[in-house]
Parts: structure tokens; sequence; C-alpha cells
């Protein structure tokens, strides 16, 4: 069957400003986020055909986003446009503990997204679907709007994959638990990272953890383990891919880069491993600049790249 878009995605933007190291620290650089966000665009990077379904304000913020979106290629035509809430701002900071976010979305208009909000005619067109537990937590409608978008890719024919993306700033493990079980349950394409899907299993050995993702329903299991690379599992067998050397700076994003690279390979007919080392590769590229999608690295760019990369065996 053939499909106009390779990838749609569903959740929140917003507007990102990253501490940058120059000056007294009070310097920011003005970018832009949000996890499904993110992933559509590194997908729409690496040649996938893309589109977002999303809510913004009807404000210059989501001007900017959908400015965004519309230079990356990004289909917006169900991306809504309140006049009743605002578009999501959030601050990175960093210091020698890595990256620290304050988020200004309560309220949102992401957060107000309905399941009535959904375009049948995006979600009846595509090879896969893309959600996260982040769109799941900052509101219960769009808790809701995500399930509905599950189980209307489903009833078109396609693949859904799921980041849940564990936020304890956005609810607790008690309230998350049940809900990602729930969809994990739904997903073909899963792709935690081993910290949250061992709170959400129990389990911290990444073999079991992996193993228990599949008996709760997952077909496709890649684990995204930081500098220890990803192990990925297409039901049958298993790998691991190890990470890549680069000199990191900034890592707001990496997973998100991964899952739009990895997405984007598996749009086109690629196996899952070999979609993962590419998207390893993607995302060690995107911690090389500052932000969440400045970064992003193109397909040529990772072609590049790869030629000569080298891993860290560990």
């Amino acid at each position: 069957m053939n499909h106009p878009y390779d990838v749609v995605a569903l959740g929140e933007a917003m507007v990102e400003f990253n501490q940058i190291p120059q000056g007294d620290g009070s310097m920011y650089l003005q970018g832009f986020g949000g996890d499904t966000s993110n992933t559509i665009i590194a997908a729409a990077r690496q040649g996938a055909h893309c589109a977002y379904i999303s809510q913004v304000g009807d404000d210059a913020l989501g001007e900017m986003c959908l400015n965004l979106w519309k230079s990356e290629g990004v289909n917006v035509s169900a991306v809504g446009v309140r006049n009743d809430a605002p578009t999501g701002v959030y601050f990175v900071k960093h210091d020698q503990d890595g990256h620290h976010f304050s988020y200004l979305r309560r309220g949102s208009a992401a957060s107000c997204i309905q399941p009535s909000d959904l375009s049948t005619a995006l979600l009846g067109n595509t090879k896969y679907l893309h959600v996260s537990g982040i769109s799941q937590a900052i509101s219960a409608s769009a808790c809701d709007t995500v399930s509905a978008a599950m189980a209307q890719a489903h009833a078109a024919g396609a693949r859904v994959s799921y980041d849940p993306n564990l936020r304890f700033a956005l609810w607790s493990l008690d309230d998350a638990r049940p809900v990602i079980m729930a969809s994990i349950a739904q997903t073909d394409e899963f792709l935690p990272g081993l910290e949250e899907l061992s709170k959400v299993s129990g389990l911290d050995d990444p073999q079991a953890a992996l193993a228990w993702a599949h008996q709760q329903g997952a077909k496709v299991v890649v684990m995204k383990m930081g500098v220890n690379g990803v192990l990925a599992s297409n039901g049958q067998s298993i790998q691991k891919i190890d990470a890549f050397a680069v000199n990191a700076r900034d890592a707001t994003g990496a997973g998100d880069c991964f899952n739009g690279a990895y997405l984007a390979r598996r749009a086109r007919g690629e196996d899952v491993f070999t979609s993962a080392r590419w998207a390893v590769a993607s995302a060690a590229l995107s911690t090389q600049g500052y932000g969440a999608v400045a970064p992003l690295p193109t397909e040529a760019r990772v072609a590049e790249f790869l030629k000569s990369a080298t891993t860290i065996a560990r």
C-alpha cells in the first residue's frame, strides 16, 4: 500500500531557551523543543515525508513553531491554532551534573488537544504514527487523544511507535505505569530509555527489561542506553549496538533525534538493527551542538560520519 507520509507524530511543541557557555551564564540561545516535534523534524531531515498533529497558541511563539515545521517540510494541516491558550516555553541550564529543564507549559495550547482534533486523513495515510508518554502526561484530554490516535492508526494499517519518555515532573510512577503498560500493548516499535524502562518494569538488568517489554506486547523493542549504545530486539533476535565517539556538548533532544532517524530508516524498509545503528550515529551527531533542533543532522551528514566513525565498546 502506498502512503503519502512516512511518519506522522502527535504531541506538544515548545519554544526553547538554552543556556550557552559564553558570558556570565545569563545568555540563552532561542530554539525549539517538545519531544515529538523534535522527532518529526529529525525524521524530515533524514528524508522522510512527515506531518505533525498538535495545537499552538495564537501568539508569536506559535507562529514561530508553525514556520519551523513548514521550513523543515513537515505538513501542518493538523496543527490547530488556539486563542484561549498559549504556546509552551522551557529553559535549559547546564552545569557539571548535566542539563536541567524548567518548563512553562501548564495550560498550554498543546495540553488542550482533544480526540476530535485528530486528522483521520493523516492517520489513515502514514506508515508510522509516533507518540510519547509526555503527550499522555500533560493532560487527561491529551492522554485520551494519544490513545485514540493509536487506535485509529492501527485501524488504518499504520504501525505505532511509542517512547514513554517518563518525566516525574509531570506525573508519578504510580500514575504513569498503568498508562505506559497499556500503551506498550498497542505498540509496534517501542523506543524506551533503559532508566525509565527499569523504573516501569522494576527490572535493572537490560536483557530482563527488554524481555519484559515484549511480554507486555511490544513487537519491536529498541532500548536506548546513552554511552552504552542500544539494545535492540525484533522479537526473534537481539543485538547490542555500540555508541559512537563524539565530542558531546549538549544531549538535549538526543533521544528524540534517535527516534526520528530510526523511524525514517524503518519507513524505507530497513531492518531494525540497521536502522538502529544509523539512529545511534544520528543521535551522537546531535549532541555536538546546543539545543534540541538546531543540531539535528541530515541524512548526508550521517552518511559521511559513518565512513570514519569509531564506536565506544563497553
